[in-house]
């Protein structure tokens, strides 16, 4: 009787960890709850109304996703993919660093700038207060990343005898500050409720690398 009640639980635990894989119901978890994440905001958001969104039990919902909080830095995560991959092979492409980096800049720019990108940081800053977890997950799945993709292109450079970085960190951190001056706290705080055009964003992206280059130049 016990070895039938160890296979059956073994069976459930397999049943389980398979329904856990299955990238289609995870991907349709994460649009519900992007949903009620931007029109709730975080607290108020509830795992029954994700539930109801994404059109899943909460059985479901936890095979999946063992919180709220989880549930939101692989929100996070997954658009990183979206939004940002594309991006990073705009460094590696071809043509001079100047090329390499304004394209870099304006991709980056574009995106820090875009609606959801926006209003996923504002959910994150209105709870990080109380729960500066959230704030350390959602920073390493996003800022974390694209930066420390930018530090590798930065290292390579200095590899390769066309730039000078005593503090790579540092650099990386300038040039994202410079590429989106004038936009993105703008948009963050409300100042600018439209994304900036086409043309401010080059713009600012064009004299962020002058300014980077005039700095760091071998």
């Amino acid at each position: 009787m016990q070895d039938h009640t160890e296979k059956a639980e073994a069976c459930a635990l397999k049943r389980r960890h398979a329904a856990g894989e299955d990238p289609e119901k995870r991907h349709q978890i994460l649009v519900g709850a992007w949903r009620v994440f931007v029109e709730q905001g975080f607290d108020a958001a509830s795992m029954n109304s994700i539930c109801k969104a994404a059109g899943v039990s909460k059985g479901t919902l936890y095979v999946y996703f063992e919180n709220k909080e989880d549930l939101f830095v692989a929100l996070v995560e997954e658009k990183r993919q979206d939004f940002f991959d594309g991006i990073f092979e705009r460094l590696a492409g071809a043509g001079s660093i100047e090329e390499r980096l304004l394209a870099y800049a304006m991709g980056l720019s574009e995106q820090l700038n875009s609606e959801e990108v926006i209003r996923a940081q504002r959910i994150v800053i209105s709870v990080v207060e109380r729960m500066p977890d959230l704030g350390r997950r959602f920073y390493d799945a996003g800022a974390a990343h694209f930066l420390g993709r930018l530090h590798e292109f930065l290292s390579e450079e200095i590899a390769a005898g066309t730039l000078v970085v005593p503090d790579i960190e540092l650099a990386a951190s300038q040039f994202v500050e410079l590429a989106t001056t004038g936009t993105w706290r703008a948009r963050m705080f409300g100042r600018r409720p439209d994304e900036p055009t086409a043309q401010e964003i080059e713009y600012a992206a064009r004299e962020a690398v002058a300014m980077f280059l005039a700095k760091y130049r071998a």
